[in-house]
């Protein structure tokens, strides 16, 4: 069979994998851009039940363990876990909202130290030493501005994931469709 058939297996297989994965971009950029608040907090809900079952298999590690300062630890962190992750379902509203503070913090600070970064990289009588210096500039300055609002940031990038999802997923569909197809 040629590859370009679209009666073989692997096209098929090829095909609905895109068209799934373009699906579920499509899907959950949607579900950002139309109620990001809700969105958010199912993602927050999402990893504290991973953190709950960590936490379990934390404690399980603790029981099976031989020795007993690891014994004692395993079993520790698997409390903290558990307990992390019963408070994050206490109020995952505000659980969600420190995360959105921790994130654009974190980008924040990531972005400054790259301009830092990017200013150390600077050799005289390159041609992208202007632009290595502009970058490192804007690159500073969003960190700062980031800091000062770390949740407003992080919603702007929430944001942004979603219609990046929207696009991507309408793109990853008519790729499914055209996957195959003779040129």
């Amino acid at each position: 069979m040629s590859p370009s058939s679209t009666t073989s297996p692997a096209v098929g297989a090829v095909r609905t994998a895109l068209g799934v994965s373009g699906a579920l971009s499509l899907v959950i950029g949607l579900l950002i851009l139309i109620w990001p608040g809700r969105t958010a907090e199912i993602a927050v809900g999402i990893i504290s039940v991973y953190v709950i079952i960590a936490g379990l298999v934390n404690i399980a590690i603790g029981l099976f363990w031989r020795s007993g300062w690891a014994r004692i630890g395993y079993i520790v962190l698997g409390v903290l876990f558990i307990v992390a992750g019963v408070f994050s379902f206490a109020n995952l509203s505000a659980t969600t909202a420190w995360f959105g503070v921790f994130i654009g913090t974190l980008v924040g600070i990531l972005w400054i130290v790259e301009g830092v970064v990017s200013l150390t990289t600077v050799s005289h009588g390159t041609k992208a030493r202007a632009w290595t210096i502009f970058f490192a500039i804007v690159s500073i300055l969003a960190g700062v501005v980031l800091l000062f609002s770390p949740l407003l940031g992080a919603v702007t990038l929430f944001l942004l994931i979603g219609i990046s999802l929207v696009v991507l997923g309408v793109f990853q569909i008519v790729r499914a469709i055209q996957f195959g197809k003779a040129a």
